[in-house]
């Protein structure tokens, strides 16, 4: 019989969950282990996306329909949810860029939102948890802080000085960094498309690219198989209707080309207390031996 196992996820806005890693996560609730997604914001300083749904009534009720879009997406993946309640940053424009907002989340203290995800990782006790690397993933604010707060987290939840208030002490056993854009996946999917006789989307974008500038896919060690999730994947990024257009460029490359080209998605250790022979192709490498020691 398989050890049940815990995941969490780590995000900084409603839609992040469902575009970075949401197959991996499909395929190990359908494995029959618990996921869940911590959100940090409500996303409210969003932008339409998707022309559809730029409208006035969306548009003044954004807060809400951007946490029914949330609830959508979870119950699409089946996992678990949890918001922590910051206030959206917002993404800075200009030159120079403006001040964030005040009271957002990015300038929120780290004493103030870190004892929030503790309360949350000691409540759930997941064994790995994934969040972005030091640059975000992309450099948002929020994600920035994503990061910071993660990392906070993972170190404090265990120990009983710090936050007792915030329950139980409860150590994770690793942490993961996403790694959703590569210079490489976007190389693999542009030929596969122009191969095939389809108009790639990726032209501009590859040949804008800083040679110089180092690709992620170097840090990658961890590569789960998760193919048979896409589906669900872009269900998923479909319910969040304000941030994803349907006719975008996420869906342009089909479904069998995804699975036969590139189907897996990609992270990169980044702590471990367990042991385990990288390169991984298992988030839980090393945890089934330690929970079962």
């Amino acid at each position: 019989m398989v050890e049940k196992l815990r995941l969490m996820a780590v995000h900084a806005h409603p839609d992040d969950e469902s575009s970075k890693g949401a197959a991996t996560m499909a395929r190990y609730v359908a494995e029959g282990h618990e996921v869940m997604v911590v959100t940090c914001t409500g996303g409210e300083a969003g932008s339409v996306l998707n022309p559809a749904m730029d409208r006035p009534e969306v548009l003044e009720n954004m807060a809400e329909v951007r946490r029914d879009e949330m609830a959508r997406a979870a119950e699409i993946l089946g996992i678990q949810h949890r918001w922590l309640g910051f206030v959206d940053s917002g993404l800075p424009e200009g030159d120079p860029l403006p001040p964030l907002p005040e009271g957002c989340f990015a300038v929120v203290p780290l004493e103030e939102s870190v004892p929030p995800l503790v309360e949350v990782i000691r409540e759930f006790r997941p064994h790995v948890i994934v969040t972005y690397d030091e640059n975000g993933g992309y450099p948002h604010p929020d994600h920035i802080r994503t990061h910071e707060v993660s990392i906070e987290a993972f170190d404090a939840a265990g120990d009983p000085d710090r936050f007792p208030e915030a329950g139980e002490p409860w150590q994770p056993l690793k942490l993961y960094y996403s790694h959703g854009f590569s210079r490489a996946k976007l190389t693999a999917f542009h030929e596969a498309l122009e191969a095939r006789g389809i108009e790639s989307p990726y032209t501009e974008w590859l040949a804008n690219w800083d040679p110089d500038r180092p690709d992620v896919i170097d840090r990658v060690t961890t590569r789960v198989e998760c193919a048979d999730y896409f589906p669900q994947r872009d269900d998923a990024l479909k319910a969040h209707a304000t941030q994803i257009d349907p006719n975008s460029r996420w869906f342009i490359v089909p479904l069998d080309v995804q699975r036969e080209v590139w189907p897996t998605e990609e992270y990169e250790l980044a702590r471990s207390l367990v042991d385990s022979t990288l390169p991984e192709d298992d988030l839980f490498a090393g945890v089934h031996e330690k929970v079962d020691a």
